[in-house]
C-alpha cells in the first residue's frame, strides 16, 4: 500500500496531468505516430479511439486479477490488470489481437472504471496495472483520480508497448510508480514490417530513458519495492527483432540493473502466418542462446520463462477470465 503522503501527491499530480493531456490531445502527439489529429473533434488516429470532453468514456475488455505477470507484480494476490481496447501499434503477431485489432470490449464511464479499480483492490490486487492505455489515458486519469480520492492505495503500473513520446510520459511523472514497457524491436525494418512503425526503436529507446529517469530500476532486492522500471522483450524467431543489438544497447546505456523479462512465449498469432519468417514458434535453442548472451553481458536481474509459456499465456477475451490457466509468475529469476 502507498503511504498517505504518496497518495495525496499522486492525486495532486493526476489533477495537473489531466489539464496537460487535454491540451496535447488537440493535436495528438501522445505516441510515436504523432498523428496530429484533434481527438476532441472526434478525429481518429491510428489507434481509432474516440474521445469526448462532455461525457468521457473508455473501452476495455477485462479488469481482473492476473497471475501471469512478473513475480514481483503478482505477489500473493495477483496484479489488478485492466486491458484497454485498441492500440497505437497493432503488431501483426499480437496475442491480444481480439482487443487491439478487433476492438473487443465494453464502453464504460469514468465512474464505472473507477469502481473497477476499487474492486480490484478489494479482491486483493497488489497493484493497479494499466495494459496498453496510452491512447485512452485522458479518461483513465479521470477514473484514477476518483479511485485514489475514495479508497485506492495501490501502486500504479503502466504496462505499455514502449511507443510513447517523452512529452506524454512527463505528464505521468509522479503518477506512475512502476513502468512495465516492452522493447519490441531494435531493427527498423522489422518494426516497419510487423508494426508499420519504422521509428519504433528510436521512440522506444527515448521512452525507456525517460521512464528510467523518473523512477529508476525496480529494486528486486527489496520485497516492499513499489517503484521502478521492469523491461520486457518478446524474443522472435531468427532474431528478426534485433534482440542481440537490443541487449547491447541496454548494456551501453548502463541499464543492466533493470529487471529484464525475456519472454519465450512467441507463437504465430493473428496475421503472423502471412510472414514466413515468423510463421513458426520460437525454438528453445534460440531462446536459450539469447538468455546466455544476456547473462554474458552482465544483466543483474534476468527473468526467464519455461518452454510451456508458449501455450500458457494466450488469452481469450471472450471469456470472463481471459487467461485459461492461472500461473503464479511469467518466469523465474536467473
Amino acid at each position: 500500500m502507498l503511504s498517505e503522503c504518496t497518495r495525496q501527491k499522486k492525486i495532486a499530480r493526476l489533477r495537473q496531468a489531466t489539464h496537460q493531456l487535454r491540451v496535447m490531445l488537440q493535436a495528438c502527439r501522445c505516441c510515436g505516430r504523432e498523428c496530429g489529429v484533434n481527438r476532441w473533434e472526434g478525429q481518429l488516429g491510428v489507434c481509432r479511439t474516440p474521445l469526448s470532453l462532455v461525457s468521457p468514456q473508455v473501452r476495455y475488455a477485462s479488469a481482473t486479477l492476473h497471475f501471469g505477470e512478473e513475480p514481483m507484480l503478482v505477489g500473493t494476490g495477483g496484479s489488478g490488470t485492466v486491458f484497454f481496447t485498441h492500440c497505437n501499434l497493432r503488431c501483426v503477431f499480437c496475442q491480444n489481437y481480439q482487443i487491439s485489432w478487433e476492438g473487443l470490449g465494453r464502453d464504460a464511464t469514468v465512474d464505472e472504471l473507477a469502481r473497477d479499480f476499487c474492486e480490484l483492490q478489494r479482491k486483493g490486487a497488489g497493484n493497479i496495472n494499466l495494459v496498453t492505455a496510452t491512447h485512452c489515458m485522458y479518461p483513465v486519469l479521470l477514473a484514477l483520480q476518483k479511485a485514489y480520492e475514495t479508497e485506492v492505495q495501490l501502486p500504479l503500473v503502466f504496462n505499455t508497448n514502449g511507443y510513447e513520446m517523452v512529452e506524454f510520459l512527463r505528464c505521468l511523472e509522479g503518477i506512475v510508480d512502476i513502468y512495465l514497457p516492452d522493447l519490441k524491436y531494435m531493427d527498423r525494418k522489422a518494426a516497419a514490417r510487423y508494426s508499420a512503425a519504422p521509428n519504433y526503436p528510436q521512440i522506444a529507446c527515448e521512452a525507456i530513458r525517460e521512464m528510467y529517469r523518473q523512477v529508476g530500476p525496480y529494486d528486486v532486492e527489496t520485497s516492499s519495492s513499489q517503484r521502478g522500471v521492469i523491461l520486457r522483450h518478446l524474443v522472435l524467431p531468427d532474431n528478426v527483432a534485433g534482440t542481440y543489438d537490443l541487449l547491447l544497447w541496454l548494456k551501453d546505456e548502463g541499464l543492466t540493473d533493470i529487471p529484464l523479462s525475456l519472454m519465450s512465449q512467441y507463437t504465430p498469432q493473428h496475421r503472423a502466418a502471412d510472414y514466413p519468417e515468423i510463421a513458426r514458434s520460437l525454438s528453445w535453442r534460440e531462446y536459450e542462446d539469447v538468455v546466455q548472451y544476456a547473462l554474458d553481458l552482465g544483466f543483474e536481474h534476468l527473468l526467464v520463462q519455461e518452454c510451456e509459456s508458449q501455450n500458457v499465456f494466450l488469452p481469450d477475451f471472450t471469456r470472463q477470465e481471459p487467461f485459461v490457466q492461472r500461473e503464479e509468475t511469467t518466469g523465474s529469476s536467473v
